[in-house]
């Protein structure tokens, strides 16, 4: 397995636990539990935006620009469906 691919996983496998985190924060019955939580919720988001920066350093999380025509064409759609 490539350095990439390695890095791919880590990546995936922390937005899953971001996700468990945020359900855990919403779903938590106590304060304390929510906090802890949240702490967490923090730190994971943390680590996930240093290995996205890594990735992106290295040229293996490519992302796209978006024309300016689309962004607005979507803000329009969600301004009439209010």
């Amino acid at each position: 397995m490539d350095d990439k691919t390695i890095m791919e996983n880590i990546l995936l496998t922390t937005k899953g636990v971001c996700d468990l985190y945020m359900h855990g924060a919403i779903e938590s019955g106590t304060p304390k539990v929510n906090c802890a939580f949240k702490d967490s919720l923090t730190d994971a988001l943390c680590m996930q935006d240093a290995i996205y920066q890594q990735m992106t350093q290295k040229g293996w999380y490519a992302t796209q620009n978006v024309p300016q025509s689309k962004i607005d064409q979507v803000k329009q759609k969600f301004t009439s469906a209010n």
